[in-house]
């Protein structure tokens, strides 16, 4: 689906967006099993330092510490651990404060390598309201210099770097645009950008709201409360909540998620291990007596918090899944902070739903790679079958499964050729090169703009048939209108029409009515239960 991260770098998203169960302290205990554990750890010490030795010794090339310990040594240690146990460099580490506390200091716009394959870096998109923005930078942008330092040997993280700065200072940005014979030069002003980990909510149709949760910050829960606020919660007659993609983040935001739409004192998650006595979360706040039916949407990169809430909504039967197996990450991790501003996140715990399911997948005799792009092809554990409050049978042991399964259209080779080859984005770029991208509100692709897509094709030679142009029409229509309006109105717009027409969405709005009923029958079968006691 358009607009939404790209399933080729999620892995590494949910493996670096971890789900933090707090600074857990390690225990210390005085006995001769402690006394003999201690020895074993220093005779393995002693010996990593002989090996260590001897490679800084006698190695053909000069050994850089920070490669051998930050890059080898202790990564090679956590990967015969657990998948999610990970190492931070200083940078790295960097990286996830920002994540988690949802914003950072530059010009606003996400980067990547070109579409072209000229191996130039370029905007992806600008962010709305960004410095970037409001200067002009537009998708497809090549990104030549950095105050005047040409980025042709430079990696995306070294020009990353250099557009990130203070607030308030200055960095100019050469730029190549299709249609220019000359860069274009923007000096823009460094400002603080928010990374919303909440997207605006809207009205998909009156009483229907939808709201995309696109990972769990510091700042998730207080920017769920505003845009239900913004709604008018008294107004919501359904609620479409959209997890897809989402690779999790902090626990305490996705348990203050899940705890919104719950009862106050209903448990939404808990999590053990061998440090740690069994810590159950629970609803808080809860729901206001709001409650109005809820249908969640979750894919196999769904993952971590995000199947906390997930679970938890379902367990208590007070939504409704729809979609994919999600990801399967039912493990906790607490980040220690080291020295050299680096950074440990350590598995320390496992998590279980309220029902007692594990959603952790088993990773003991597959690689990292398949179990990260999911080719181990597991099922669900029938020795961890549990019941949700209505008492329908849940299990655990392959991440949450949807209550109704649905799985986005597959493309054709047509389909799959402009994708691959980034056709609509880069004629988009090419047409809107030496053009205003302002258009006029509800602008739909006409005759002439199909025709000059369709020269751009054949000019770019890419494979096709005019039967496949001529029967992809309303298809092609489509993709281009949704980058058009990336543009001509920003990133923002482009996902509202995105979801819009999302078959998925529309199949969330149809199945409002069995959230609705799920939620009654829960109600009545706890009154009942309660009553017999």
């Amino acid at each position: 689906m358009a607009y939404r991260r790209s399933a080729l770098l999620l892995p590494a998203v949910i493996a670096a967006c971890s789900v933090l169960g707090g600074v857990f302290g390690p225990s210390l205990t005085s006995s001769a099993s402690a006394a003999s554990s201690e020895d074993d750890i220093k005779a393995s010490v002693n010996g990593f330092t002989k090996v260590y030795a001897l490679v800084e010794k006698h190695y053909a090339d000069p050994l850089p510490p920070d490669k051998a310990i930050y890059k080898g040594a202790i990564p090679g240690m956590l990967r015969t651990l657990d998948p999610h146990s990970s190492f931070f460099d200083p940078r790295e580490f960097q990286l996830l404060r920002e994540d988690q506390r949802g914003h950072y200091y530059g010009v606003g716009m996400t980067i990547g390598p070109s579409r072209k394959g000229n191996g130039r870096t370029i905007c992806i998109s600008p962010f709305p309201g960004s410095p970037a923005a409001k200067a002009g930078i537009r998708p497809g942008d090549e990104i030549l210099a950095v105050n005047d330092k040409p980025t042709d040997n430079l990696s995306m993280t070294e020009i990353a770097d250099m557009l990130k700065g203070p607030r308030g200072t200055t960095v100019k940005v050469s730029i190549g645009r299709d249609g220019h014979d000359t860069p274009l030069i923007f000096t823009l002003t460094r400002d603080e950008i928010p990374r919303k980990s909440v997207h605006e909510a809207f009205w998909l149709k009156p009483g229907i709201a939808y709201v995309d949760i696109a990972a769990f910050s510091e700042t998730t829960s207080r920017e769920l409360e505003e845009n239900l606020k913004k709604l008018g919660e008294e107004n919501i007659k359904g609620l479409v909540l959209d997890l897809r993609d989402n690779p999790g983040g902090l626990l305490n935001e996705g348990v203050a998620v899940a705890s919104r739409f719950l009862r106050k004192g209903q448990l939404v998650v808990s999590h053990r291990g061998r440090a740690s006595a069994e810590k159950p979360y629970t609803a808080r706040t809860g729901n206001g007596n709001y409650d109005y039916p809820i249908v969640v949407l979750v894919n196999r990169y769904s993952a971590s918090a995000a199947e906390i809430v997930a679970g938890a909504l379902q367990d208590h039967d007070r939504a409704w899944i729809l979609g994919e197996n999600t990801f399967g990450k039912g493990l906790v991790q607490t980040v220690f902070n080291l020295a050299e501003n680096t950074g440990l996140a350590l598995t320390t715990a496992r998590y279980y739903t309220p029902s007692g399911r594990l959603i952790q997948r088993d990773y003991s005799n597959i690689s990292f790679y398949d179990y990260y792009f999911r080719k181990d092809g597991q099922k669900n554990n029938p020795l961890d079958a549990k019941s949700t409050d209505s008492g329908r049978t849940v299990y655990g042991g392959n991440g949450i499964t949807p209550d109704e399964k649905f799985e986005e259209p597959k493309l054709d080779r047509f389909q799959a050729t402009v994708r691959r080859r980034y056709v609509i984005f880069n004629f988009v770029a090419h047409y809107l090169g030496n053009r205003q991208t302002k258009l006029p509100n509800g602008w739909e692709p006409d005759t002439a703009i199909m025709e000059e897509l369709h020269k751009f094709m054949l000019d770019k030679n890419i494979r096709f048939t005019e039967a496949e142009f001529a029967q992809h029409q309303d298809w092609l229509k489509r993709e281009l209108k949704r980058e058009m309006y990336t543009s001509a109105f920003g990133l923002d717009e482009a996902r509202r029409l995105t979801i819009e027409t999302d078959p998925e969405v529309a199949r969330a709005i149809e199945a409002m009515p069995k959230a609705r009923a799920l939620l009654e029958t829960a109600k009545r079968v706890v009154a009942q239960r309660v009553g017999k006691q």
